[in-house]
C-alpha cells in the first residue's frame, strides 16, 4: 500500500487537529474518526478520478428514501484491497482493529429489507464499473435506537452523527432550493464515496440535508419573538429529523410528504443542472439519464420532473412527457394492498399545490388515453386521482418506462393480481428482476472464515467478483473431510455470537445447540408469531414429556416494530415475555432458549448470520415481495424453514427441497380456501394449539394493562374491521410448520448429512448476488455500460 507511513503521520495529525490531543490519548470513537479522515485522504483522489471517467457518458440514478449502510470502514478498506494493511498500521501504534471496527456507528437510513438492498445495489454497480448515483436523505437520526422495558419495545433517538461523520463530504457550493407553499428551505448534498471492490470506480451517495434560508432572524429575537426567531430552522430540520416520522396525525403526514418531496425536487434540480452544463437542451436527456425509483415514496419525482422541464425549462407538455416517461423506471416492492402508497388530496394541495396540479394533468390526460384505447368502461381501475386520494403506484406506472417486481412468483403476481389492469394495458413495460445481496459484506466481510476455505476449494477467489464460481463448490459435497471443516467454521460462528450475546444481552446460550434465527422487520405478515407459538408449544410439550427427544435449539429474533404499530409491538412483548418464561425454568435450561436480541442493525446482523443454523423465513404465502435475508443466510450455508414465497421459491429451485425445509399454504392454496376460511376449524382440533393461542388471554402473560394482548388474540379469532380473522393464515399452517421443525430437529442430529444441505445452499447461492441484479438493471432498463 503506497502511503502507509502518510497514513499513520495523518492519523497523528488529525487526532491533534480535531481533538487537541495525540493519538494514544485519544479515546477509541476519536481514534476512529482519525483513521477514517486519513483514508478518505486515500479515497477521494480516487473518488474524482472515477467521476471524470463518466462524465458525458449515460448514468443511472437510484432513488430511495432508505439507504440501509450500515459501517463503512471495513467495507471500503475489503474494496480498496488494504484492510490487512490498515491493521499492521494500526498495531504498529498500539491500536486494535476491532476495536475501531466496534466503535463506528451504524448508518441505520433504513428500516430493512428496501434500504439494504439500496446499499447492495451501490455496491455492485461500483464493483462492476456502473456509474450508478444513489440520492437520497441525510436524516438527523437513523430509524431509532431500540430498548426492552418490561419486555415492551422503547424508541430513543439513534444519533448516529453524535461523533461526526468522516466519511461524508460536504458541499455547500452545490446546494439547491425547495419550494414547499409558504417557505423555500435550502438542500445541502453530503456525499459519501461508494467504493467498488478492486475496480477504479467510485460512486457517490449524494444525502441532501435540509436547512433554512434564514437560519437567526435576529430582529425577531430583538423584538424578544425568541421561538419566531427561529422558526425557519426548525421547520427545515424537522424535515430530516427522523426516517418515517409517525404519520397517525395529518401533521404526521404532511412531514412525510415534505421529506419525499424535499429528497425528490433537490435530486431532480441537480440532474438538470449537471445535465445543462454540458448539453444546451434536452433532446438527448432520456439517453444520458436513467432514474430508477426505489418503491412509491419518490414518485413524485415524475410530476416534479414535469414541473422542472414545462415550468422552468419552457418545454411542450408532449415533449417533456416523453422524456419523463424514457427516464424513469419503478420497482414495485410490495403485494400488501395497504401498504401501496396514497396521499389525501388535501395535503398535496396545501404542501404542494403546483405539483398537485400536474398530477390533475397527467391523470386527466391518462383518461383520455384510456378512451381512445376504447377503455373507457373500466377508468376507475386505473385513476390516478381517485376518491380524493393520489394513487402513488397509479403515477409511477403511468409515468415510467419499465416495472419491476423483485422476484419471480412476486413479478407474476403483480401481472395476475395485484397490477393486473396495467399488465393488460401497458405489458412490455413488466419485468422481473430478483433481488441480491452483495457477496462482499456478506460472506467476505462477515466470514472470512468461510471466505477463506472457499478460495482454498476453488483455487481462486474469483467468486468475490462472479458469485456463479460457486456452483464449483458442488463437487465436494460428498467429501466428509471438507464437510468437517465447514462444520468446524459453524462452530467457531455460533461460539462467537454466544460471546456477543452473552456480552450484550446477558444472556448465556449454548453453542452447541440449534440455531434458529427469525431477524427481519417486524410485522404481522412476516409470522413471528407463528414463530413465538411454536416455541410455547414446544415449551409446553417439554414440560409434559421432560424426556422428549429434542436436540438442544435456542431461537434468536431481531426486529424493530414501527412505533405506531400497536400490533407489532404486541408481538414483541408476546416473544419477551415466553423468553422470559423459558429461560428462567431450570426444568428446561438446556433444551431450549429465547433471545430477542436489543437494537437489530446491519452489524448485529454481520454477526447473527454465519452463525445461523436455521433460516427463519416464514412469510404468508404471496406477500412477501423477494426478501434478502433468505439470500445471506442461503450463502452462509444455512437451510431455509420457509414457505412458497417471494425469492424462497427461486432459493429451492436452485438448492433443492430436500436441502431446505418447505411448510405451509401456496398461493393457490389460499387462493381457494380464502373466502370460507375459519380460524375456529384449526383452533379448536389442532393439538395443543388453543393452548398457545389462549395464553394470550388467560392470565399466563402479563401485558400490563394495555389491552395489546386481548387486540392480538382478537385479531386471529375474530378479525378487525379492516381485516377477517386471522388474516395470514397462522392457525392453518401451525401444524405444518409444527411438522418441519421436527424434521428440523431429526436431521440436524446427523451431523453430515445436515452439512450437505448447507452445502449445496451455498454452491447455489451464485444467482442471488446484487452484481447479477445490477446486471440486469442495467443492460435491461437503464442501458448503461
Amino acid at each position: 500500500m503506497k502511503g502507509k507511513c502518510l497514513i499513520k503521520e495523518r492519523m497523528k495529525g488529525y487526532a491533534l487537529t480535531s481533538f487537541g490531543k495525540n493519538i494514544d490519548e485519544c479515546n477509541i470513537n476519536e481514534k476512529h474518526i482519525s483513521l477514517a479522515k486519513a483514508l478518505m485522504e486515500y479515497i477521494v483522489p480516487l473518488w474524482k478520478d472515477s467521476e471524470k471517467r463518466f462524465e458525458n457518458k449515460k448514468r443511472a440514478y437510484y432513488l430511495s428514501c432508505e439507504f440501509l449502510m450500515g459501517r463503512a470502514l471495513s467495507n471500503n478498506l475489503i474494496n480498496l484491497n488494504i484492510k490487512n494493511e490498515v491493521e499492521s498500521i494500526l498495531t504498529e501504534i498500539g491500536i486494535n482493529y476491532n476495536d475501531i471496527e466496534e466503535a463506528e456507528e451504524d448508518a441505520a437510513l433504513g428500516n430493512g429489507g428496501l434500504g439494504r438492498l439500496a446499499a447492495c445495489f451501490l455496491d455492485s454497480a461500483a464493483t462492476l464499473n456502473y456509474p450508478l448515483t444513489g440520492y437520497g436523505i441525510r436524516y438527523d437520526y437513523g430509524i431509532f435506537k431500540q430498548k426492552f422495558v418490561d419486555g415492551f419495545q422503547v424508541e430513543l433517538a439513534d444519533n448516529w452523527l453524535k461523533y461526526g461523520d468522516p466519511w461524508s463530504i460536504r458541499k455547500e457550493d452545490e446546494k439547491v432550493i425547495v419550494h414547499f407553499q409558504g417557505l423555500d428551505i435550502y438542500a445541502v448534498p453530503y456525499d459519501m464515496p461508494i467504493v467498488g471492490y478492486k475496480s477504479n470506480t467510485i460512486n457517490t451517495l449524494r444525502l441532501w440535508k435540509a436547512e433554512p434560508l434564514e437560519e437567526f432572524n435576529f430582529k425577531e429575537f430583538n423584538d424578544q419573538n425568541y421561538d419566531l426567531a427561529v422558526k425557519e430552522k426548525n421547520y427545515a430540520e424537522n424535515i430530516v429529523k427522523v426516517l418515517y416520522p409517525n404519520d397517525s396525525t395529518d401533521e404526521g403526514k404532511l412531514l412525510r410528504l415534505k421529506q419525499q418531496y424535499f429528497f425528490v425536487s433537490a435530486s431532480l434540480q441537480d440532474i438538470v443542472r449537471k445535465h445543462k452544463k454540458s448539453h444546451f437542451n434536452f433532446n438527448n436527456f432520456a439517453e444520458l439519464h436513467a432514474i430508477q425509483l426505489n418503491d412509491t415514496h419518490p414518485a413524485v419525482a415524475i410530476p416534479e420532473l414535469m414541473r422542472i422541464l414545462t415550468k422552468i425549462e419552457y418545454l411542450s407538455w408532449e415533449e417533456a412527457w416523453k422524456i419523463v416517461v424514457n427516464t424513469f423506471a419503478y420497482t414495485n416492492h410490495t403485494l400488501l394492498v395497504e401498504a401501496l402508497e396514497q396521499w389525501p388530496v388535501n395535503l398535496y394541495k396545501k404542501l404542494l399545490p403546483d405539483i398537485y396540479n400536474i398530477i390533475e394533468e397527467i391523470n386527466s390526460r391518462l383518461m383520455n388515453e384510456l378512451e381512445e384505447k376504447g377503455i373507457s368502461k373500466f377508468k376507475s381501475h386505473y385513476e390516478i386521482i381517485h376518491n380524493d386520494s393520489i394513487k402513488m403506484a397509479h403515477l409511477a406506472i403511468y409515468g415510467s418506462k419499465s416495472i419491476n417486481g423483485v422476484a419471480e412468483l412476486h413479478s407474476d403476481l403483480l401481472k395476475s393480481r395485484e397490477l393486473n389492469q396495467w399488465y393488460r394495458l401497458y405489458p412490455e413495460r413488466f419485468n422481473n428482476k430478483t433481488n441480491g445481496i452483495t457477496q462482499r459484506r456478506w460472506l467476505l466481510q462477515c466470514n472470512p472464515e468461510l471466505s477463506n476455505l472457499i478460495t482454498e476449494l476453488l483455487e481462486s477467489d474469483s467468486w468475490i467478483m462472479d458469485l456463479s464460481k460457486l456452483k464449483g463448490l458442488e463437487k465436494f459435497v460428498c467429501d466428509e473431510q471438507v464437510l468437517r471443516r465447514f462444520l468446524i467454521i459453524k462452530q467457531i460462528k455460533k461460539n462467537q455470537l454466544s460471546d456477543y450475546i452473552l456480552k450484550h444481552e446477558g444472556i448465556r446460550i449454548d453453542p452447541n445447540s440449534i440455531y434458529d434465527v427469525q431477524i427481519k422487520r417486524l410485522h404481522e405478515y412476516k409470522r413471528q408469531l407463528l414463530n413465538a407459538f411454536h416455541i410455547l408449544d414446544l415449551y409446553y410439550r417439554l414440560k409434559e414429556n421432560p424426556q422428549m427427544d429434542i436436540y438442544p435449539r435456542t431461537f434468536i429474533f431481531g426486529a424493530k416494530a414501527a412505533p405506531g404499530y400497536f400490533r407489532a409491538k404486541a408481538i414483541i412483548k408476546f416473544i419477551n415475555d415466553i423468553s422470559k418464561l423459558i429461560n428462567n425454568d431450570s426444568d428446561v435450561k438446556d433444551k431450549i432458549k429465547v433471545v430477542f436480541v436489543e437494537n437489530y442493525r446491519v452489524s448485529y446482523a454481520e454477526r447473527i448470520i454465519p452463525a445461523a443454523d436455521v433460516s427463519e423465513q416464514i412469510s404468508t404465502a404471496g406477500k412477501e415481495a423477494s426478501g434478502t435475508g433468505n439470500m445471506k443466510f442461503m450463502l452462509n450455508g444455512a437451510p431455509t424453514l420457509g414457505t412458497f414465497d417471494g425469492a424462497n421459491v427461486e432459493i429451492v429451485r436452485e438448492a433443492g427441497e430436500e436441502n431446505n425445509f418447505i411448510f405451509g399454504l401456496k398461493v393457490e392454496d389460499i387462493a381457494q380456501i380464502e373466502s370460507i376460511y375459519n380460524p375456529y376449524d384449526y383452533y379448536n382440533t389442532v393439538p395443543g394449539l388453543k393452548r398457545v393461542v389462549d395464553s394470550l388471554v388467560n392470565g399466563t402473560f402479563d401485558d400490563n394493562g394495555t389491552g395489546a394482548y386481548l387486540e392480538l388474540y382478537n385479531s386471529l379469532l375474530k378479525g378487525a374491521s379492516w381485516h377477517r380473522p386471522d388474516n395470514y393464515f397462522l392457525l392453518k399452517d401451525f401444524d405444518s410448520y409444527r411438522e418441519a421443525q421436527q424434521a428440523i430437529n431429526d436431521a440436524y442430529k446427523e451431523r453430515i448429512n445436515w452439512a450437505k444441505k448447507c452445502w449445496m445452499n451455498i454452491a447455489n447461492a451464485g444467482k442471488f448476488s446484487s452484481d447479477r441484479t445490477i446486471k440486469e438493471y442495467a443492460i435491461d432498463i437503464w442501458g448503461i455500460k
